[in-house]
C-alpha cells in the first residue's frame, strides 16, 4: 500500500465517522466542493480520481488533526528515507500555458518527487534552497518555443517573486499562470514571449503576479 492509498483509506474512515454529511462537512472546512471530495475517495484505477498530495494532505491535517496527523508523520518519513546527498524536487500537477494564460482551480497534486545533485541545482540558480521551495512544472502552448518546447519540464524557484533582472519567470497577468521572459527596458519591466506575432508584449502593470523564477534543465537526474 502506498502513501496515496493509506492517504484515502484515513479520509474515508474520517467520512464514515461523520456519518450522513461527512463529505460535505470535509469539503466545507478544505474549501472544496463536496465533488472534488468524493473523487478523492475514488479507489486507484477509477476514472477522475484525485489522489491526495502533500499540500492537500497539509489541508486535511489542519482541519483533522486526529484523522490525519498519523498519516502526516508516516509520509515524511517515507519521504525523508532515501539518500539526502541529492535535492529532492516535487514535480507538481500543474501546467503552467506558454500563450494566453489558463486558470487552473485545482489545488495541485504532486505526481513524483525528482532529485538533483545539489552542484546541479547550485549550477543552475548559484545556491541551494531551503526544501520545498523549487517545484517542477510542465509547460503548454507555444508561446515560448524553441525556447521551451510545449510538454516541457522546467525547474521553478517559487521563493523568487520579484523582478530580478531579465529572464524567464512565472507569471500571472490575470489570466493564469503562464511561463513568460521578463525584460526590463527604459524603466519598464515588458512581458515578452518568442511567438512576437502572436504574442507581442506588453509592459506588467501592478496586477501582474511573479509566481517564481523558471530555469531550464537539461534532464530529470533521479526520478522517485
Amino acid at each position: 500500500m502506498d502513501k496515496y492509498e493509506m492517504r484515502r483509506l484515513a479520509l474515508k474512515a474520517l467520512s464514515d465517522k461523520l456519518g450522513y454529511g461527512g463529505k460535505a462537512m470535509i469539503a466545507a472546512k478544505i474549501g472544496k466542493d463536496s465533488s472534488y471530495v468524493s473523487r478523492m475517495l475514488y479507489p486507484p484505477k477509477k476514472a477522475g480520481r484525485k489522489r491526495i498530495g502533500e499540500d492537500m494532505l497539509e489541508l486535511l491535517v489542519r482541519a483533522y488533526p486526529d484523522a490525519f496527523k498519523e498519516i502526516a508523520t508516516m509520509s515524511r518519513v517515507l519521504d525523508n528515507r532515501e539518500d539526502t546527498n541529492y535535492v529532492r524536487v516535487q514535480h507538481i500537477e500543474a501546467e503552467a500555458h506558454m500563450g494566453p494564460g489558463r486558470i487552473n482551480e485545482d489545488l495541485p497534486e504532486v505526481i513524483n518527487s525528482v532529485e538533483f545533485p545539489p552542484n546541479y541545482i547550485r549550477s543552475l540558480i548559484g545556491f541551494v534552497p531551503p526544501p520545498g521551495r523549487l517545484k517542477l512544472i510542465t509547460g503548454t502552448g507555444n508561446s515560448m518555443s524553441p525556447k521551451i518546447l510545449p510538454g516541457e519540464t522546467v525547474l521553478v524557484d517559487t521563493g523568487c517573486n520579484t523582478f530580478v533582472g531579465d529572464g524567464l519567470y512565472l507569471v500571472n497577468t490575470g489570466s493564469g499562470q503562464q511561463i513568460k521572459a521578463l525584460h526590463e527596458r527604459n524603466g519598464y519591466i515588458y512581458v515578452t514571449s518568442m511567438d512576437k506575432a502572436l504574442y507581442p508584449d506588453f509592459v506588467a502593470d501592478e496586477n501582474t503576479i511573479i509566481g517564481g523564477r523558471v530555469y531550464l534543465i537539461q534532464h530529470l537526474e533521479r526520478v522517485s
